[in-house]
């Protein structure tokens, strides 16, 4: 494996992992996007929302996580990203993370959102559906779509180091052998150097989004995140601080990365089969991805 200044190691293989990183600075940005002529479209977004729903449940092992990895991976070497998929083992499982790379500016940030759906949808009303797969329209599909959005309209000249993450098996604990949040873990675990900051999507699809602040996130980059979405009128993102969340963010939390979890989880067809498609909101999606676009190109 040929690597540069910072490279991510694996456990089992990484197919053609190279990387040239820095810095991500994070202090200072203007509230309004600047004229990069890029604009993020949340019908785009839904649409991905959509064809991630034609795959069916996505879990490890279904035909859907294979057609989901596969569709990712094309989809975004067809956008001009170095892509590829690392694989590793977390808890005794063999995960798949899809990572994409582009711009070798002073600045690193990675923007993650976990592309697996859960096994079982323990949490439906319905008892006799408890053992059916969750479709994860929201819950997988949403922060998926809206990193795949960014993809397209992110500037080829942004000065920074951007990788998108799609993790694997984060929604699998409390089920026999599994635990949460397995790809981010190894994700970090391989990590040779450590990115400046990471911003994880998780749920922002909701028609009605309601994004609080995440108690364990990172106080200096939520606050710049959240500022962000105020100074372009989405009042989606509340400042009011909510839940405390065990999500893709906690193992760069723990390994010293300052990292933000964008999330809403008072969706209430959480781990249940109405997790469907009709629940999710084009207009929420490009308030997340909109504002997640201005962060990142905006000024210091």
């Amino acid at each position: 494996m040929t690597t540069t200044r910072r490279a991510v190691g694996t456990i089992l293989a990484v197919v053609g992992l190279v990387a040239v990183l820095g810095g991500v600075v994070l202090a200072g940005r203007q509230t309004s996007p600047p004229d990069y002529g890029v604009v993020f479209s949340g019908e785009r977004a839904y649409e991905d929302v959509l064809t991630q729903m034609s795959f069916g449940p996505r879990f490890i092992g279904s035909e859907g996580h294979a057609l989901t990895v596969e569709w990712l991976v094309e989809t975004l070497s067809a956008l001009g990203w170095e892509t590829e998929v690392q694989e590793l083992v977390s808890g005794g499982q063999l995960v798949r993370n899809v990572i994409a790379k582009r711009g070798d500016g002073e600045d690193w940030v990675v923007l993650g959102a976990h592309y697996d759906t859960r096994m079982v949808a323990d949490e439906d009303l319905d008892p006799a559906l408890r053992g059916e797969p969750v479709p994860g329209a929201n819950d997988g599909a949403s922060g998926v779509a809206v990193l795949l959005e960014l993809a397209r309209v992110l500037p080829d000249d942004l000065e920074k180091e951007v990788w998108l993450v799609f993790f694997d098996a984060e929604d699998n604990g409390r089920i026999e052998g599994w635990d949460w949040i397995l790809g981010s873990r190894a994700f970090v675990d391989a990590l040779i150097e450590k990115p400046d900051a990471a911003v994880i999507v998780d749920m922002v699809g909701d028609s009605d989004l309601q994004l609080y602040y995440e108690g364990n996130s990172d106080d200096a980059l939520r606050q710049e995140i959240w500022e962000t979405a105020a100074g372009l009128g989405y009042g989606q993102f509340i400042l009011l601080e909510k839940y405390h969340m065990l999500d893709d963010h906690t193992p760069f939390l723990q390994a010293g990365i300052p990292a933000v979890d964008i999330i809403d989880f008072d969706y209430r067809y959480w781990h249940t089969t109405a997790d469907t498609a009709d629940k999710v909101s084009a207009a929420s999606l490009e308030a997340v991805g909109a504002t997640v676009l201005a962060w990142l190109t905006g000024e210091e």
